[in-house]
């Protein structure tokens, strides 16, 4: 129960946060490569079009049969989760907790102390929650990144929760 953050304060829902089920989220980010790529605005929809006609062109250009080569994918998939370095953002989160109208400020509670941020910043931060495949066990649950990467080397450590302020 260590590894459990809460969102709280003025938020229409507190959340819940449990570093340990993202590794399995979709959301993740590779954090060994997230703040060297060059920053696009996508579109979620346009991304899940494109793989899914991927995934169709191939099937019809290869049959329904997987190839080794598709196997093989999916087994290195797999092997980069198990020793990933990932993060997740944290606007989703924010975004699910439905801050009130009059909220400004994200305090997050560290054992180091309490940092803030304005809301519209905060949500761009990321939460690192793994590194070569291992939770943050020492110095976690969860590290805090801005999404510039500009405390990559220093993120904040050891944090305990969230408030909206």
């Amino acid at each position: 129960m260590e590894n459990i953050m809460i969102i709280s304060g003025k938020v229409k829902y507190s959340i819940t946060l449990d570093p340990g089920v993202w590794i399995f989220d979709d959301r993740r980010i590779d954090l060994t490569t997230y703040f060297s790529m060059k920053k696009e605005n996508s579109d979620s929809l346009e991304e899940y079009t494109k793989a899914v006609s991927k995934h169709w062109d191939r099937e019809i250009m290869e049959g329904a049969i997987y190839p080794p080569t598709l196997k093989t994918e999916k087994k290195f998939e797999k092997e980069k989760v198990l020793t990933g370095t990932f993060g997740i953002p944290l606007k989703p989160f924010l975004l699910n907790s439905e801050p009130t109208n009059d909220a400004q400020t994200l305090v997050i509670h560290s054992s180091n102390g309490e940092f803030e941020f304005p809301l519209e910043q905060a949500f761009d931060l990321i939460m690192g929650y793994s590194n070569n495949g291992k939770p943050l066990s020492i110095d976690g649950p969860v590290h805090i990144y801005l999404n510039d990467g500009s405390n990559q080397e220093n993120p904040i450590k050891n944090v305990k929760g969230f408030t909206v302020k």
